[in-house]
């Protein structure tokens, strides 16, 4: 069986399919971009957008938080324009919702947003740490934690410092510390 190939930007063959659905969601990108702006949330923020079949989820986050209304005039907004233009056809789902705490970050405006709370990173080559993010610069976090060392026959907590590069970063996520 033979599947029908696209060049996208002039790098590589993708399925024709996962191009339909490439060009659908850069288009989508350019829909939300605009409703944001008209709907006047400028402090909110694309984070990722998903299309399988007739399903659209749309993640977003904000310097302020995300609300339920937020994100209910968010959809009605863009609604009305896939319905107007017809491109997902008249049956489809529209979600639109916060990244929600457990989801990766993505962007370095959401590192800055969740300075002060405890995180956890993989990073290269494989690395990992629990701590607290506690500063953001240009390139890197700074992440804090605790870490117990022997002293004679007492256990001693010490605060270390760790800094990551952003560009060495595999995935970071923000929990609950309970």
């Amino acid at each position: 069986m033979r599947h029908e190939t696209k060049d996208v930007e002039g790098t590589m063959k993708f399925p024709f399919s996962l191009y339909i659905v490439y060009m659908q969601i850069e288009n989508l990108q350019k829909i939300i971009s605009k409703g944001i702006e008209a709907v006047g949330f400028p402090d909110m923020y694309l984070i990722e957008v998903k299309v399988k079949d007739t399903k659209i989820e749309i993640f977003l986050d904000s310097d302020e938080g995300i609300t339920f209304l937020k994100c209910q005039k968010l959809s009605r907004w863009i609604e009305e324009i896939l319905d107007n233009d017809g491109s997902f056809g008249p049956a489809y789902t529209l979600e639109v919702s916060s990244a929600g705490v457990g989801s990766p970050l993505k962007q370095k405006r959401q590192y800055v947003k969740n300075v002060g709370r405890f995180i956890e990173i993989r990073y290269l080559p494989q690395e990992k740490v629990k701590g607290t993010l506690a500063e953001v610069q240009n390139e890197i976090i700074v992440v804090t934690f605790e870490e117990k060392i022997k002293e004679g026959k007492k256990n001693k907590k010490v605060v270390r410092r760790i800094e990551i590069p952003f560009d060495q970063i595999i995935e970071a996520k923000i929990k609950l510390n309970l």
